[in-house]
């Protein structure tokens, strides 16, 4: 067997890493949305021209970024969706809504502190996890079903 797992969510620690690094050993394509930050936000006023207006210029990007999202969520077998502390992660939630619309597998990774507020994405998720290591033994026992 062969998962396709769609990271989605917060760009500002290396869980995407620690997940593919501990995982390397299987059989899983690993995919996910532009996580440079400035080219996310100004690809579409780079290809497609600049815009005087803020919500324009993110109107570009947003719509761009989309056609990557929508297609490798759709690929996706698998989407793990990460919730970080620092900021509110709205694409995050909405990534997650959008697989769970499209009936996709979803884990979602957060800390014990973000229990209330996701409680509606965690109730649509079938896991959640609370680190890294811990989706990478639930992709391992998808996979095998292998106890860590």
């Amino acid at each position: 067997m062969h998962l396709n797992v769609y990271l989605a969510g917060e760009i500002h620690t290396d869980w995407r890493e620690q997940i593919m690094s501990g995982a390397k050993d299987l059989a899983i394509t690993f995919t996910g949305p532009v996580t440079d930050h400035g080219a996310s936000d100004d690809c579409g006023v780079a290809i497609l021209g600049r815009e005087e207006q803020k919500f324009w210029h993110d109107h570009k990007g947003a719509k761009l970024n989309a056609i990557r999202t929508r297609k490798t969520l759709a690929e996706a077998d698998v989407v793990v969706v990460r919730f970080g502390d620092k900021y509110r992660q709205w694409n995050a939630a909405f990534d997650a809504g959008y697989a769970a619309a499209l009936g996709k597998s979803i884990i979602v990774l957060h800390g014990a502190e973000h229990q209330h507020a996701l409680k509606e994405v965690d109730a649509a998720a079938l896991a959640v996890a609370e680190t890294p290591e811990q989706v990478v033994n639930l992709l391992r026992y998808t996979l095998h079903g292998t106890l860590p």
